[in-house]
């Protein structure tokens, strides 16, 4: 008897080890194919790849100085001397985050706002920008479920990669003009006066990505006043403060605007590129309510969310950001060398133009120079981008949209000749 059920067992152990093994050699996976490369990253690494002396990257959206190199700004360099030796134990986990969300907010909205008096914004630092955006797009879902969120047409293109993965109802309106090449005022008004009431936009307050086009702050007003009258909620997603004027305040000033007209705001801030902490992943989520006690109860689901999430943030780049922001002489250091990095980009922009402009080139360049921070819509087709990086070595998207930080007082001669090949004919 007990040979005979252990034969069975030996039988069913055999059947089920056969069937693992059909499972395995079929394989969990089989179902997967390879994933769309990102279309900036697919650019530095096709960049990456060249070994032609001339190649220019004109794909990432990082500061590079005039020699082309990454910048380690000197009010980083301060600041990591002044945490030197801290120590970087739990306890002092929550009061860095606190500290951070403070000073943060006080860039945003205003260091004299009342709301940051009022305790009226719940913050949390994030994982830059893109963490920052992610958590305000999971907390949409949960307690606005049905609303579409609305992006600008163009957009950073992982903009709507978060927004779906959240599940959340994706939209556009219109936003810039390719004729033009400026921003498409008229068609934008109109499609915020028909998205329905209540609906979520995502704005770029400054140095619009990809079109560097941003509205003037009497157009910001008047889509401040449409959006009061549509009950629209503004998410403004702010990653290049201080590209745009080399004026912090300057540059929030949209921001300013909507509150000032007495709107709820959500705020996703990133220190990636105007503290050249790219690698850090440091930035802060904010959302503007409407009490004290609202601003505990929003809070507590933010927290929770991060906690599912990746429960807390690298304590590293947190001290720096915290200690630049709260520390008033590292503070107006950060403040010039903002300036320094707007001030080369817009040479940049004059320079290229100018250099266009030598050539006899039969088309108008007057966009480059209209438009600010650290992108250019540059107007070059799919085609001719096609031919720039095929026979000049020059990388960028297929949209057009060049990084002015990557163009420097080297190379920009020879980008202007490249662009005026691949266009005197058009």
């Amino acid at each position: 008897m007990w040979s005979f059920m252990g034969s069975r067992l030996t039988s069913s152990a055999r059947c089920m080890s056969t069937s693992t093994k059909a499972l395995n050699r079929l394989g969990w996976w089989d179902r997967v194919s390879p994933a769309s490369k990102d279309p900036i990253t697919g650019v530095t690494e096709a960049f990456l790849a060249d070994t032609n002396p001339h190649k220019i990257n004109l794909g990432v959206g990082a500061y590079r100085d005039d020699e082309g190199k990454p910048v380690v700004l000197q009010c980083v360099r301060n600041a990591e001397a002044k945490i030197a030796g801290c120590d970087f134990m739990e306890s002092n986990a929550t009061a860095v985050g606190s500290k951070l969300v403070e000073e943060s907010v006080k860039l945003a909205y205003g260091k004299d706002a009342n709301v940051v008096k009022e305790g009226t914004l719940a913050g949390l630092q994030a994982l830059s920008g893109t963490g920052a955006c992610r958590l305000f797009a999971e907390f949409q879902r949960r307690f606005h479920p049905e609303s579409p969120i609305y992006f600008p047409d163009p957009t950073w293109p992982n903009h709507p990669n978060i927004w779906r993965d959240a599940q959340v109802p994706v939209r556009t309106f219109q936003y810039y003009h390719p004729v033009s090449k400026g921003l498409n005022f008229a068609a934008l008004m109109d499609d915020i006066k028909n998205a329905p009431d209540a609906s979520f936009f995502l704005l770029h307050p400054c140095a619009h990505n990809p079109t560097g086009v941003d509205p003037t702050a009497e157009q910001w007003r008047e889509i401040s006043y449409q959006f009061k009258v549509k009950s629209h909620f503004p998410f403004f997603d702010v990653a290049y403060q201080g590209f745009a004027s080399g004026d912090l305040d300057m540059d929030a000033q949209a921001i300013r605007i909507f509150l000032e007209d007495g709107h709820l705001i959500g705020c996703a801030q990133s220190f990636a590129k105007n503290m050249g902490l790219y690698g850090h992943r440091v930035g802060c989520l904010s959302v503007l309510c409407a009490d004290a006690k609202q601003a505990v109860a929003v809070k507590s689901q933010l927290q929770q969310i991060a906690r599912a999430m990746y429960s807390n943030p690298p304590i590293h780049g947190l001290l720096l950001v915290s200690t630049i922001l709260s520390d008033p002489e590292t503070k107006a250091l950060w403040v010039k060398e903002v300036k320094v990095m707007a001030n080369r980009i817009q040479q940049m922009r004059s320079t290229l133009r100018e250099s266009l402009e030598k050539l006899a080139s039969p088309l108008n360049w007057e966009h480059i120079t209209n438009q600010v921070g650290m992108f250019c819509f540059s107007g070059l087709t799919a085609d001719q981008v096609d031919r720039l990086v095929r026979e000049f070595h020059i990388y960028l998207t297929r949209d057009g949209r060049m990084s002015m930080a990557g163009v420097t007082t080297s190379n920009v001669s020879y980008l202007a000749n490249a662009i005026h090949e691949v266009t005197r004919y058009n």
